[in-house]
């Protein structure tokens, strides 16, 4: 008899590396062994993917592209680099907005490819960002390789048919992996900034915010790093519950192996609806979702998904100069939900006028117009369940923020997230016009801002910065010493309560307050390893 010791350690490393999760614990609890004894350590991840959607179609648009490593991974051998992923058109696949095979295997392993090593990236969009992919991503020369942690690789293109990418980092560039992708168009429908920092792949997504109106269009975009097909189901919800089938039915989508499927929400429902939440759902293999709300008048941006169905949610960064909040909530399990709202500002939490309470039924969305809620001070949204509510049901969130006034109006998104437990990075950062919201709801909390080396030299700079129970400290991030180009910033955290994050850039285009803000949730640089005092041997007997 052979005896193979597996220890649950190395178990649970090897399971958050290829599905990405961060932690398998939420934050806070103290991961314990069967026994209860023994507390979690957190260790660096050792591999990480990352989905980026493609960016668009216009023939006016610029795009940029900005990947960093955060300094601290352990170990000296690794690579992080993205390659384009097919596009599929899913009319193609057959009625409505495709109908995939059921049956296919599932695999939520990551099989890609682990890239190619250092150097920097190329210029002018030439290193594989732009241009058509033949070959479903499996093939295509890396794009933004990295070459050293903690300093950024950008990378731009101009061209309409820039596809989607996928990609992984392992080794000292796997912990808090980050690609930040910028895109201006300069006229027409969407006129504005367009960002999202690409995300993990995943089963399950809540698109809170999105739309089915005349007035918007708004795709989601379903990428497979994977190399097997993945299976995805689209469900649509608005004020009155499940949204009727259009002339797509959103069932059984399939997203081939290291490809991308953009699916118009408008064609799964008969019904135009201003205000929607979206379920993205894979049944099998797993996928990246976002989407992208483009507006005839009021430009656009991304909607990243929302953090996962919670009692409680913050929605982090909205501007100081917001002309309008509207609100969209949802319950999507089947007890209703009764909310506190408060805003938490420079100087604490105060109950929006009139909005000091929400009601919301299960399965149906709830909208509220916020107005010009922040009144010339930056704060961030806060949800709780009311006193008394009994046992508080999940729900997601997510905000449209406009800027501007009249035919100058510009639109971005700010979804709930997830607090920092250890850290987070937003790159793509500039001299000028970059904001970072830093929100303690409950008690307050201290943090570690540094600023990375620029894309064209310098040095990291790191402050120290307290956040005071209860509010939002909104303020310029700090700059690379001697830096040049674009940087990133990483929000570390280190004592106190929980924090949340959002970075926001603004450019001004002919007049028009662009801009665009990211959510900040914990980059999953770490995941928690139970100690185990347990035999988990494996036997194997010959």
């Amino acid at each position: 008899m052979n005896r193979t010791v597996l220890g649950l350690g190395g178990t649970v490393v090897a399971l958050a590396a290829v599905t990405g999760l961060a932690t398998l614990w939420a934050p806070g609890e103290a991961a314990q062994s069967s026994g209860g004894a023994t507390k979690a350590a957190y260790k660096p991840v050792e591999r990480t993917t990352l989905v980026c959607p493609q960016p668009s179609t216009s023939d006016v648009a610029e795009t940029t592209y900005t990947a960093v490593t955060p300094k601290g991974g352990p170990g000296k051998k690794g690579s992080a680099s993205l390659r384009p992923a097919a596009l599929v058109d899913p009319e193609q696949q057959g009625s409505g907005a495709g109908e995939g095979s059921k049956g296919d295997k599932d695999d939520k392993g990551d099989k890609d490819s682990k890239g190619d090593k250092g150097g920097k990236g190329g210029k002018n969009g030439d290193s594989g960002a732009g241009g058509e992919q033949q070959d479903g991503g499996a093939a295509g020369k890396p794009f933004l390789p990295l070459s050293t942690p903690g300093t950024p690789v950008t990378d731009d293109t101009s061209d309409p048919k820039a596809p989607a990418l996928t990609g992984t980092a392992d080794g000292p560039f796997a912990p808090g992996w980050t690609v930040q992708q910028t895109t201006t168009i300069g006229a027409g429908a969407g006129r504005g900034l367009h960002g999202t920092s690409c995300t993990a792949p995943d089963t399950s997504f809540w698109f809170p915010g999105a739309s089915t109106a005349a007035d918007r269009q708004d795709y989601v975009h379903l990428t497979n790093p994977d190399s097997d097909s993945a299976v995805v189901d689209l469900e649509l919800y608005g004020k009155d519950g499940k949204l009727k089938s259009g002339q797509g039915s959103g069932e059984g989508i399939t997203v081939p192996a290291h490809s991308t499927v953009p699916v118009l929400l408008s064609t799964l429902t008969s019904e135009p609806v201003t205000n929607v939440t979206l379920h993205v759902t894979a049944r099998s293999g797993r996928v990246g979702a976002q989407v992208h709300a483009s507006d005839t008048e009021l430009g656009g941006d991304w909607l990243p998904p929302a953090a996962a169905p919670t009692p409680g949610v913050v929605l982090p960064g909205i501007p100081k100069d917001a002309t309008s909040v509207r609100l969209a909530v949802f319950a999507p399990g089947g007890h209703d939900a009764d909310l506190k709202v408060k805003l938490a500002g420079r100087s604490g939490l105060i109950s929006p006028a009139g909005h000091e309470t929400l009601h919301v039924k299960a399965g149906m969305v709830t909208t509220v117009d916020l107005k010009d809620l922040t009144r010339g001070e930056a704060g961030s949204l806060v949800l709780s369940p009311a006193e008394g509510g009994g046992k508080a049901p999940g729900i997601v969130a997510a905000a449209r923020v406009l800027r501007g006034k009249g035919g100058k109006q510009e639109s971005a998104f700010v979804p709930a997230t997830a607090a920092v437990r250890k850290q987070a990075t937003a790159a793509d950062n500039g001299s000028s016009g970059s904001t970072l919201s830093l929100t303690a709801p409950e008690a307050g909390a201290t943090v570690r801002v540094t600023a990375s080396a620029g894309s064209g030299g310098g040095s990291p700079k790191s402050t120290t910065v307290t956040v005071k129970g209860r509010t939002t400290k909104a303020f310029t991030p700090p700059g690379p010493s001697g830096g040049k180009g674009t940087y990133a910033v990483t929000v570390e955290h280190l004592s106190g309560g929980p924090v949340y994050a959002a970075r926001m850039l603004e450019r001004e285009q002919s007049g028009l307050p662009a801009f665009t803000i990211q959510t900040l949730p914990d980059d999953g640089s770490t995941v928690a390893v139970p100690g185990s005092s347990q035999d988990l041997s494996v036997l194997n007997d010959d």
